[in-house]
């Protein structure tokens, strides 16, 4: 296989650069052809990959996190050159959290990652569309690959975007605590198959294909990646000194237990804020892109994924 690397220097604090010498010289010793691209600036990633697949390029490696992933899949999902299914992603993990490729168990170090680029196993994952509008309230859409949050998981996107979004997991999680403070609840109504809908105060609400977020939180604990459903987690009004309390349970899996907590799985998701003055912001993948209305569907298979 040829492979068409698109990385991000500034991914893991600017770790891309450190390690890109050794990895180089590991893909030569390893006998792997390949091309490289960096990425100069936010949505760059997006671009390199729809230019690849243009020019014939069918094996892409993405080296980043979990932003750089988010990017890069969306290239390779918005061209209309081949089906997606037929474009083999190699995710390479090195960002702060790695949640997408900690579902896969897919190896950070570069000898580990090289091997399996040599014997590939693919996965046909699941991928989610997400319908919103941007902060100048225009209607958009993306895909996303991993885990979508409103409420408080995008007011934290948001104000880490607005504050300088950054590649320490220690400040990502001392911005939750911080921001907890800060954040008034919004009230909104979810509606989701077969005709449900739930109105109320919500702290957070989450949607997600796989199931790691933040830094290895399970929000999303019973999300699976290639079952055709998204998982819908939803956290109702409780004390702030009770959020704290229950942060265990953002990493042991047993969220759902909570009795503020609902999960359900479901096709097809929509979620507005009750007061159309209000906003309920979005995040996807990690990444801030705007506020609700919001309407999400599930699209299986679409992703091939080399493992």
């Amino acid at each position: 296989m040829f492979w068409f690397i698109i990385a991000n220097p500034a991914a893991g604090n600017g770790s891309v650069k450190q390690i890109w010498p050794q990895l180089e010289h590991q893909l030569q010793e390893a006998g792997i052809s390949y091309s490289i691209q960096f990425s100069q600036y936010p949505g760059h990633a997006t671009q390199i990959a729809q230019n690849a697949i243009l020019k014939g390029h069918r094996h892409l490696l993405g080296l980043g996190g979990d932003g750089t992933h988010h990017e890069i899949v969306n290239g390779i999902l918005s061209q209309q050159e081949i089906p997606p299914q037929e474009i083999l992603y190699a995710p390479f993990p090195v960002g702060t959290g790695n949640d997408w490729a900690r579902q896969y168990q897919i190896p950070h170090e570069p000898i580990s990652r090289i091997k399996n680029l040599l014997n590939p196993f693919i996965i046909r994952q699941d991928v989610g569309k997400v319908n919103y509008l941007d902060p100048k309230g225009s209607p958009s859409s993306r895909w996303f690959i991993n885990v979508a949050g409103l409420a408080y998981d995008g007011f934290i996107a948001k104000k880490l975007q607005e504050n300088g979004k950054s590649n320490s997991q220690l400040v990502y999680l001392l911005a939750i605590a911080k921001y907890l403070f800060e954040y008034t609840l919004s009230k909104a109504i979810i509606r989701f198959e077969p005709n449900n809908s739930v109105q109320d105060y919500f702290y957070t609400i989450n949607i997600g294909i796989c199931k790691y977020s933040g830094g290895g939180m399970q929000l999303v604990p019973h999300a699976l990646p290639n079952d055709g459903l998204l998982a819908l987690t939803f956290a109702r009004k409780m004390p702030k000194w009770e959020v704290i309390l229950q942060t265990a349970r953002f990493y042991n899996g047993k969220l759902l237990s909570h009795p503020k907590v609902t999960g359900v799985q479901t096709k097809n998701i929509e979620i507005a804020p009750t007061d159309p003055s209000t906003h309920l912001w979005l995040e996807a993948d990690g990444e801030f892109l705007g506020t609700a209305p919001v309407t999400f569907q599930i699209v299986p298979s679409l992703l091939s994924i080399v493992t």
